[in-house]
């Protein structure tokens, strides 16, 4: 996705109410005026100018995001959200062996003035996340995590409070891999400096569900990982097994 323009392959699905994009990773979904940089909402209203992003994605994560091209369309979204009948699946990867079955984690959380979230039992907002085990490596888990609420970080810290932070999310306690912490043998080149396997928040959205204006339509839309998470799986799987 170049910085102002949406191709054709960026595009995950379109009819005449909604088009859904897959956000890379580093760009923020609404317009931030106070960095003079590209959004995600920016770019959707390039290519189509009444466009308004349903939901949000944090800056750092990766995936699916629902444009609406008209008024009714942003309505009509905003209703099923609100009553929770859109079904979002993302996919993290986590520090440490986690075996998850059907993990139900039911925690309120509470936005701080520093913006960070934390599990606050007396104010916070009712947060529910289910967690299953996709993939188990030596050194990190493969996540499906499915948000029932929709809650700023929601999905973050709820990890955290099950001592599986995501991998480089230093700020709930994530930490980085790298290759040399997991492959044997392993030599770095001369007058080098090892990158961590991912820099960035391992999240990614990965599918989401939710009826077109008809109410009968069901639409379903998958967003590949993109290159990084592509190659973070690679190496745990050629070498953390």
């Amino acid at each position: 996705m170049a910085a102002n323009t949406l191709l054709k392959e960026d595009i995950l699905f379109e009819n005449d109410n909604f088009f859904v994009l897959s956000k890379p990773y580093g760009v923020a979904t609404l317009d931030d005026r106070h960095k003079d940089k590209s959004s995600m909402i920016l770019i959707a209203r390039a290519y189509h100018p009444q466009a308004q992003a349903c939901h949000r994605l944090d800056k750092e994560t990766s995936g699916i995001l629902i444009f609406a091209k008209h008024p009714e369309a942003y309505r009509h979204m905003a209703i099923q959200f609100e009553s929770r009948k859109v079904h979002k699946i993302y996919h993290a990867v986590v520090t440490g062996v986690h075996r998850f079955q059907e993990i139900e984690v039911d925690r309120p959380i509470t936005v701080q003035r520093s913006g960070q979230v934390r599990i606050d039992w007396q104010s916070g907002k009712p947060s529910l996340t289910i967690f299953n085990s996709l993939e188990v490596f030596k050194h990190a888990t493969l996540v499906q995590c499915e948000p029932v609420t929709g809650r700023m970080h929601q999905i973050r810290v709820h990890l955290a409070s099950l001592k599986a932070p995501i991998l480089a999310d230093e700020m709930y306690g994530g930490s980085s891999l790298y290759l040399s912490q997991i492959k044997r043998k392993f030599k770095l080149a001369k007058n080098t400096e090892e990158e961590p396997l991912i820099k960035r928040v391992a999240l990614h959205a990965y599918q989401i569900r939710f009826l077109d204006m008809d109410q009968q339509s069901v639409i379903e839309v998958t967003a590949p990982y993109p290159k990084d998470m592509q190659a973070l799986l690679r190496q745990l799987q050629l070498h953390d097994q």
